[in-house]
């Protein structure tokens, strides 16, 4: 078991606290999923005197579908509303009524695993939601940021080859980006109400992204006087190259995880609970979003395509139908039943349409 440390003296002692901890164990080589619970009991070092309630605590954490065969297994919780300072922590497998039958590896059954206790002290509450093995703080927003510049710098490059005023479209670019991050920000909090989360570490959805920042692309060049379909032609492969890198920071940020598999395809990372091996939907999604730009790209680059946004109105509904297809491969339950099915059915309607008016013309 590790406790989760954070080596910034400036927030060390900086309420909220938090104690993070994960406990390994291996997942059975063979037989049917199957489930897990831990017992995490801590109690607070250096007590001098009678302790209260915030001075020790039992949390039991049940992880319901582990799959064979994806080697070692993490689970990570958070445990708020306890005293800072220096703790010691037991971890317990709990076991459950029938469990021991479900496969025939021994190392499946609850009752085999290992207890394991460890010792460290709590930490600033923000960074701790956060912290877990596979999941590497900051590197999300530095990816984030890198595929921003790449999205800048295609649009730059584009509008020069098509002779739109580069400066002011980068101006409205570089604005239309901080409207997307609040977007994203304003939808995945949208989407998630009534979460347990905090507004500066939760996440960001990239409908929010694209909504806000094509809208205020829409309205700045309308503002600067520029033609929307050529602008937004020129915009659509630097947008999709910039998810192409984003998406890899959700992979290595913890965010946007695949479910577990026992394929040699998965690979391990974690969703900032449950780190293990997973089919890399960030991954797929990266490759969707980068092969549907370079298409965008060429087709750009080409200046006789006509009419005017028939590449960004194509694009994005490739990528929109693409997206669909991978949502049964993510480990996160739909909240709408036919809402998937709908959204597909009406980007292949518009990505056909789309497609003959560009062959038409």
């Amino acid at each position: 078991m590790d406790v989760a440390t954070f080596g910034c003296e400036a927030v060390a002692d900086v309420e909220p606290q938090a104690l993070g901890l994960t406990y390994w164990f291996d997942a059975a080589d063979e037989g049917a999923p199957y489930s897990v619970k831990i017992r995490f009991a801590g109690r607070r070092i250096g007590v001098k005197r009678k302790p209260g309630p915030r001075d020790s605590f039992s949390v039991v954490e049940h992880v319901e579908h582990v799959v064979p065969g994806t080697g070692p297994v993490a689970i990570t919780v958070r445990v708020f509303d306890i005293a800072p300072g220096e703790w010691h922590v037991t971890a317990s497998p709990v076991a459950e009524a029938g469990a021991g039958g479900r496969t025939g590896s021994r190392s499946a059954r609850p009752g085999n695993l290992p207890k394991a206790a460890a010792s460290g002290a709590t930490a600033f509450g923000p960074i701790m939601r956060v912290r877990a093995p596979g999941a590497r703080i900051g590197v999300w927003p530095a990816l984030v940021g890198v595929g921003v510049v790449v999205a800048l710098l295609t649009q730059w490059l584009l509008a020069s080859r098509v002779d739109l005023p580069t400066t002011r479209i980068l101006l409205v670019s570089l604005a239309a980006s901080l409207v997307g991050l609040a977007g994203a920000k304003l939808y995945y909090l949208v989407e998630h109400r009534g979460e347990d989360h905090g507004v500066l570490t939760s996440g960001m959805c990239i409908q929010g992204f694209v909504l806000g920042a094509i809208g205020a692309i829409v309205v700045g060049v309308q503002i600067a006087g520029m033609s929307i379909g050529l602008v937004l032609d020129v915009t659509a492969p630097g947008l999709l190259f910039g998810m192409t890198i984003g998406r890899y920071g959700c992979f290595f940020g913890g965010c946007c995880a695949g479910r577990p598999t026992g394929s040699r395809f998965g690979l391990w990372s974690s969703d900032r609970r449950l780190g293990i091996r997973r089919i890399p939907t960030q991954l797929f999604e990266s490759t969707l979003a980068f092969v549907i730009g370079v298409i965008a790209f060429l087709l750009v680059w080409n200046p006789t395509i006509r009419p005017a946004g028939v590449v960004f109105v194509g694009a994005i509904s490739a990528y929109t139908l693409g997206r669909q297809l991978l949502f049964p491969l993510r480990d996160l339950p739909r909240k709408v039943g036919h809402g998937r099915i709908l959204v597909m059915g009406i980007a292949a309607v518009i990505l056909a349409i789309d497609i003959a008016v560009a062959v038409l013309r």
